[in-house]
């Protein structure tokens, strides 16, 4: 059977990356991880891509977490382990650090590595026939440092504790409650209202949506550079947009921004 690939598309200011290995609910094969980094930074310099977008391909599964067939090969041995480590914690930060706003998508099973994409994203979308999990405890697997400081800063310690330590399945409405998603929608309006609040952002102003990120990106850090942040809320204020903006308002019409 051939190994999976993350998909990469452009439509309408939106970078979409598609988690592509559906015969196995999209589990991220090696290479998988390997190609995330890459495409988050190709999204990243495309100057008409205003947001990032991470989804799994069909409806049943957004991710079933890391492709647990290539275990025995890449994950065995010390040196394996720690290189297998390496490269998922790299998928991670690439969209955890993003410049740009990252939003997950989710449908059906969104299991272990899977869950860690989800909330490397700023945001995170769900059908009501989504369920969450981390099954580590049910397969021996040690969970790193900085996969549970990701969940400990996004989630709270109380709820990281719970996932990690029941590693019981969350369905969609309580994982509302928890704040693993921001909103939940049923299946039939599923991709229309999600693509409307994508399509929302992307038609904001690209410099402020850049900022924030930024901001949000620093203080996920031990030392924020508060002065990096500062500087592009200025570029902000400096720009065409701003005046856009403004103009806009003043017109009660919708601003074309350029990023500019």
């Amino acid at each position: 059977m051939t190994e999976g690939l993350v998909r990469y598309d452009v439509r309408d200011g939106v970078a979409i990356l598609t988690i592509a290995q559906a015969a196995k609910l999209n589990a991220m094969s090696f290479g998988m991880w390997e190609v995330l980094p890459e495409l988050v930074r190709r999204a990243e310099t495309d100057p008409s891509v205003r947001v990032i977008v991470l989804r799994g391909e069909g409806e049943k599964a957004f991710c079933a977490g890391a492709d647990i067939s290539q275990f025995g090969e890449k994950r065995s041995e010390a040196e394996a382990i720690a290189e297998y480590d390496t490269v998922v914690e790299r998928g991670n930060a690439a969209l955890r650090g993003a410049e740009k706003p990252t939003v997950a998508l989710v449908r059906g099973i969104c299991f272990g590595g899977g869950l860690g994409l989800a909330i490397a994203c700023d945001l995170r979308f769900a059908s009501s026939d989504s369920r969450f999990r981390i099954p580590a405890a049910r397969l021996g697997l040690g969970y790193g440092f900085s996969n549970v400081k990701m969940l400990v800063s996004r989630l709270g310690r109380d709820v990281t504790a719970d996932l990690l330590l029941s590693a019981r399945i969350v369905d969609a409405g309580e994982a509302v409650a928890l704040g693993i998603v921001n909103a939940v929608r049923n299946p039939s309006d599923f991709e229309e209202e999600a693509a409307r609040y994508v399509e929302r952002i992307a038609h904001n102003a690209p410099l402020t949506l850049k900022a924030v990120k930024r901001a949000l990106v620093e203080l996920e850090t031990a030392a924020p550079d508060a002065a990096a942040v500062d500087a592009q809320v200025a570029a902000c204020y400096a720009s065409r947009d701003y005046h856009e903006g403004r103009a806009a308002f003043r017109d009660k019409r919708e601003p074309l921004f350029t990023g500019e």
